[in-house]
């Protein structure tokens, strides 16, 4: 099948320069081997992503000259694959009911719990008894799904962060909604869709031994990580609306074209030197992976000025 690279955004809201920024590294990481890019829209929210934001999404990316190989995939229409995967680990025992509200679940990750990440599910329903079950039951609470996951420990090598080790806390595989949970549904996407390559902001390092876990429950391939530093605002803080003029609707607004956001993302890469404009074929042949920059690039109000 070859290298898959893709870009896997909820549909919630217009894309920000950050986000942009992260589908351009994953674009350039999967054609630098000639790969194929894919976009799929994790759009399991039922009360904010919508089909319109989708749309909105794919033109910014569009007019960045970032178009997927083939159809665009949506969680939302792949129940089924995430239902047949969460079945097959209860089969195996490894999937139980937990009935903690969130407030419960805060309180009880308060004290410290060993080598568990920080907000590891600390295991309050794992080994709840029948009478546990009814008496949560009779109290009209709906329980999530989780994995019976032991501690495990797993490291992986990220390509560019290097070793990252984690140890595997007992993550919801279905909420008490029915909605999949993310770490499942990422886990079977990428396999069903032949990713090879996993590129995406370094704030989600930490859930990757979660996700290599399940794929290796599941007897999935497992992807190569690339985890890229965020974009920040000019308060060191993680970019966000709050931070202005940071999509390139509200960019335009400025009289700040596509070209000259690309171009900035380039240089921010290490890809152009300043006022230079290159075009994503002279990025490309400009890229190496292992050159992208350690640190997170912050974003200061007069970037495009």
């Amino acid at each position: 099948m070859g290298d898959v690279g893709r870009f896997a955004p909820s549909p919630t809201g217009d894309l920000h320069v950050g986000n942009l920024r992260t589908a351009l590294v994953s674009w350039l990481v999967v054609r630098s081997v000639g790969g194929r890019w894919r976009v799929r829209m994790e759009d399991l929210d039922r009360v904010t992503a919508t089909r319109v934001h989708e749309q909105r999404q794919l033109d910014d990316l569009a007019a960045l000259g970032l178009v997927p190989d083939g159809e665009v995939v949506r969680q939302s229409e792949r129940f089924e694959r995430y239902d047949a995967a969460i079945a097959s680990l209860d089969e195996r025992g490894l999937v139980y009911p937990c009935y903690c509200s969130r407030r419960e679940i805060r309180e009880a990750i308060a004290a410290p719990h060993g080598e568990a990440p920080e907000g590891a599910y600390p295991g309050t329903c794992r080994e709840l008894g029948a009478s546990g079950h009814q008496q949560h039951e009779s109290a009209g609470r709906r329980p999530a799904l989780r994995l019976r996951s032991d501690g495990t420990r797993v490291t992986f090598v990220d390509r560019l962060l290097g070793p990252v080790s984690g140890v595997v806390d007992d993550v919801v595989l279905r909420r008490n909604d029915g909605v999949p949970a993310y770490n499942l549904t990422v886990v079977v996407d990428d396999a069903a869709q032949g990713v090879t390559e996993v590129v995406r902001g370094d704030d989600l390092a930490r859930s990757t031994p979660r996700q290599l876990h399940l794929a290796r429950l599941l007897g999935l391939a497992e992807p190569t990580h690339l985890h890229v530093p965020l974009v920040l605002g000019p308060d060191g803080n993680r970019l966000a609306k709050r931070h202005g003029a940071v999509t390139l609707t509200q960019l335009a607004g400025r009289g700040v074209g596509p070209d000259q956001v690309l171009a900035r993302m380039a240089e921010s890469l290490g890809l152009a030197g300043p006022g230079e404009s290159p075009s994503l074929d002279t990025m490309l042949a400009r890229f190496d992976p292992a050159t992208i920059p350690r640190e997170p690039w912050r974003l200061s109000p007069d970037e495009f000025a």
